[in-house]
């Protein structure tokens, strides 16, 4: 039975897809895609699937507002260094409100992070002990760009820091990277299942003269 955490994590993009299955514009379905699929394959260390150019524009740009340390990552080996830098830290989201537009996706969530101490200090989250294991939990804004191929020209990350909690958790809540790295997997495979191979990618429709 998937612990409380676990199951968050495999509903993370249970919006997302809904979303999708409302709409009948293709280009914005091809978007949410591509988006619920680099989620998946964030979460599952797949880096080099995330900067591929079928799933990303060249030169992309983030604007991560994370900790005391906001930064600026650009260009695609950039994305690649700043997602491995990462390191073992648990990312997922969860109560997401998502839209989609010509111009890309904008999604309001609470996010979450769960490490040790020492880990989590790595990316700017100051916990108590170093050794302890921690869940972070924020209300943030993802804001992320899209080009008229759907492909992902950056990620703009707002952190509300009113909201931002960290709580020490008990060893038996703790998800191991490997455990959700699984998961992001099994996802990746259920939405190949639900939407066909190479679903990501955006098939203009032509127009007959």
């Amino acid at each position: 039975m998937p612990s409380k955490y676990e199951r968050e994590v495999y509903a993370c993009m249970d919006p997302s897809i809904a979303l999708h299955d409302s709409l009948d514009n293709p280009l914005h379905k091809a978007i949410l895609k591509n988006y619920c699929r680099h989620v998946h394959l964030e979460g599952a260390a797949m880096f080099e699937e995330i900067t591929a150019p079928d799933m990303m524009a060249d030169d992309p740009v983030y604007h991560v507002c994370w900790g005391d340390n906001p930064t600026q990552v650009h260009g695609k080996q950039g994305v690649f260094d700043f997602y491995s830098a990462i390191g073992d830290i648990v990312l997922w989201n969860s109560g997401d409100k998502v839209a989609v537009a010509d111009w890309g996706i904008a999604d309001e969530m609470w996010f979450h992070q769960m490490s040790t101490g020492e880990e989590l200090a790595k990316i700017g989250v100051k916990a108590e002990k170093a050794d302890g294991l921690y869940l972070v939990s924020s209300r943030q804004a993802f804001i992320w760009p899209y080009d008229d191929n759907a492909l992902l020209k950056g990620e703009h990350l707002y952190e509300d820091k009113s909201t931002l909690k960290i709580e020490e958790i008990d060893k038996a809540e703790y998800m191991t990277p490997e455990r959700v790295r699984e998961i992001h997997r099994e996802c990746l495979a259920e939405l190949e299942e639900r939407w066909g191979q190479n679903y990501w990618v955006y098939k203009r429709e032509t127009v007959a003269a």
